[in-house]
């Protein structure tokens, strides 16, 4: 597109089917490859990814001559395809449906990128609904709670006790 000039950053979130812990260490990097190699064909540009067992994040820089949900459909797609075809879980694998997707200038961009490297730690305190309910809240949007990802119910704490 001639004379068309843009700088549109975009943190991608989505969850694994019903939430379960399914994408595994060993098999980690290799997602990550794939994907960034799905996001680089559809002429985006992958800028960092990282994926826990039951959820993934990664910051695009996104090119006007595609949708949003396209390219996330695409990605999780073809990831699909490529987690069962490489048999990395027993059973089937998917992702669920629905992203969440919040919009970065480019100055914040090296703290959403150091955000989304250090999920790991991140989640050693807060949980992913909570994360995911911060990141609507934070980008003021509308939503309606019976639509989010399907959460697990949360284990009252009383129930452990003697």
């Amino acid at each position: 597109m001639p004379n068309t000039f843009t700088q549109i950053y975009i943190q991608i979130v989505f969850a694994v089917e019903w939430r379960q812990n399914l994408i595994q260490p060993d098999h980690k990097e290799e997602v990550h490859k794939y994907i960034t190699g799905i996001v680089r064909n559809k002429g985006q540009k992958l800028i960092e990814i990282n994926t826990m067992p039951d959820h993934l994040h990664m910051l695009v820089g996104l090119r006007p001559d595609i949708a949003l949900s396209d390219l996330v459909r695409e990605v999780k797609k073809s990831s699909t395809l490529f987690i069962n075809g490489n048999n990395f879980v027993k059973g089937r694998f998917n992702w669920q449906e629905g992203f969440g997707a919040f919009s970065y200038s480019h100055s914040h961009l090296d703290k959403v990128i150091g955000y989304i490297r250090n999920q790991e730690k991140h989640h050693g305190k807060t949980s992913f609904k909570k994360e995911y309910m911060m990141l609507l809240r934070k980008f003021d949007v509308a939503f309606e709670p019976s639509y989010l990802f399907d959460f697990p119910e949360e284990r009252d704490e009383a129930e452990y006790e003697l």
